[in-house]
């Protein structure tokens, strides 16, 4: 059974790895998505700075993006119907 520190490391190893968001991160690991953004946005800090800022970099861009995938999921469920 994984410690909570290692658990952190792993998820955050995971999203840098992968670039996955935190709900696809949250899917692989079977946990909330709040328990991942607790995770990654209030413990990692205090656990290795080092992917704590790599992650940063990462949601950062995510944030950035996310308008346009809602445009796109919208216009597909428009297509599908």
């Amino acid at each position: 059974m994984l410690t909570i520190k290692d658990r952190i490391i792993a998820e955050a190893t995971h999203i840098i790895t992968t670039k996955e968001t935190i709900r696809q991160t949250a899917e692989k690991f079977k946990l909330s998505k709040s328990t991942i953004h607790k995770d990654i946005q209030e413990r990692l800090k205090n656990i290795n700075t080092d992917l704590y800022h790599k992650i940063t970099e990462i949601f950062a861009y995510h944030n950035q993006n996310r308008h346009l995938k809602g445009g796109e999921s919208t216009k597909n469920k428009y297509h599908r119907k």
